[in-house]
């Protein structure tokens, strides 16, 4: 339990002293930390006892809400039982899980199998090992302005300049221009977008890839979607030229869109690869890939082994996550939630020229502040004054991209109507305040 005779500014100025200084490369709140010392469905409390509605969900990682009862029990329950157990061994709650997750994947679509690991990143790398070792090819397509994390791999197919140190990045990818329909430097349309795979492969590879990994929506990159007919096009050039679609379901996967429990269900194409983390675990660590058994045995050819992958109590908690959405209806409240958040910001872009788009489904959504809607000029500065008050009136939110000026919106799947209409009413305030 926190030390209660510990002050808020003596947490910051200790953490400061003893964590790693690049901890704080992600700031969400720079100039004014806060402290959160407990977490209830979708709120959070800080230290001075206020309660937040959390519009990040933790980095998108707290999927059913804190505290929910049944990962509270299924995670309790395998503590007792075992708070370990490694692969070298068979335990029944892994195997479990894995038939579980494998059932979600879209009826007739193939043979799947899982292996679990503990991060996104971690899931990212070996997706791409796989890829990689499958086709015996080693180039992979990423797009720009996408992110994958910032490890290893992961690092090379990560498209932003903050995001990389200065030494020589990992070896084999190749960026091609993301389709974005707002910004995007083709315009709008997938036609000149699907192209540019194709160059792309012709002028900077062997000619024959590994991969291409994608986002349903990028979500670091500023809530940015893949138009309709990119994603089935983008499969089929890069099948063509021997790789295989890896899908990065972190941010998109269970349920979180709404209307599909994956992200590449709404495009109509089945991957080959998905890589899952974040929500996956309702907050504790754990990630995986779900891949053709064709591929995981090309793989096992290899010895592969990581130490705390299948971790039962993180893996208690992931199938904690499958059953509640289940049973509490959270993919179907995505869905509504998300349209009531989706029709309300439109309604105040209407009397707001600050929101120049509105983009994303379900609950992972955002909106771009810009100075001029033609120039489309980032909005940083009224961004900050507009998060500030959203957090002076219990609600945070974080700002993505270099501009920092598009926010995204990311709250737990129990979020309600009500929360809702009180974070429109104080965007509206916030909005007005800021201009």
């Amino acid at each position: 339990m926190p030390n209660d005779s510990l002050g808020h500014a003596d947490i910051i100025r200790r953490r400061d002293r003893a964590m790693s200084p690049s901890v704080k490369t992600f700031p969400i709140f720079p100039k004014n930390p806060m402290v959160l010392t407990r977490g209830e469905g979708q709120y959070v409390f800080d230290d001075a006892g206020k309660r937040y509605l959390d519009g990040t969900a933790q980095n998108l990682c707290i999927s059913l809400g804190f505290a929910h009862p049944l990962t509270l029990a299924m995670t309790t329950e395998q503590l007792h039982a075992m708070q370990h157990c490694t692969t070298l061994f068979y335990h029944e709650t892994p195997m479990l899980y894995a038939e579980e997750l494998a059932a979600q994947m879209p009826p007739g679509s193939g043979d799947w199998v899982v292996h679990l690991v503990n991060s996104g990143a971690e899931a990212i790398d070996l997706a791409f090992t796989m890829a990689r070792v499958h086709t015996r090819n080693f180039e992979i397509l990423t797009l720009r302005n996408g992110y994958h994390g910032l490890q290893m791999g992961a690092l090379g197919s990560t498209a932003f300049a903050t995001c990389r140190p200065p030494i020589p990045p990992p070896a084999g990818f190749v960026s091609v221009h993301h389709p974005d329909q707002y910004k995007g430097v083709f315009g709008p349309g997938i036609t000149p977008y699907l192209a540019e795979i194709d160059r792309t492969i012709a002028a900077a590879t062997s000619g024959a890839i590994a991969g291409m990994i994608f986002e349903p929506i990028q979500g670091f990159g500023g809530v940015v979607p893949m138009p309709t007919g990119y994603l089935a096009g983008a499969a089929e050039i890069t099948r063509r030229a021997g790789g295989l679609v890896i899908m990065d379901e972190v941010q998109t996967g269970f349920g979180r869109m709404g209307s599909h429990y994956w992200g590449f269900e709404a495009h109509g194409v089945t991957p080959d690869i998905v890589v899952l983390g974040k929500g996956m675990g309702n907050g504790l660590p754990i990630s995986g890939v779900i891949v053709r058994r064709a591929i995981a045995e090309t793989f096992a050819q290899t010895r592969f082994f990581n130490t705390f992958g299948a971790n039962p109590v993180a893996v208690a908690a992931a199938r904690s996550v499958i059953k509640a959405i289940a049973a509490e209806g959270l993919q179907a409240n995505a869905a509504a939630r998300g349209a009531q958040l989706e029709a309300g910001l439109r309604a105040l872009q209407q009397r707001h020229d600050l929101i120049g788009d509105i983009r994303g489904t379900g609950l992972i959504m955002g909106f771009e502040l810009v100075k001029d809607h033609a120039t489309k000029a980032p909005a940083t500065e009224a961004g900050e004054r507009v998060q500030e008050a959203l957090r002076e009136a219990g609600y945070i939110t974080v700002r993505g991209t270099p501009g920092r000026n598009v926010f995204r919106v990311n709250p737990p799947l129990c979020i309600t109507a009500a929360d809702i209409d009180g974070l429109l009413g104080a965007l509206d305030t916030a909005l007005t305040e800021a201009t």
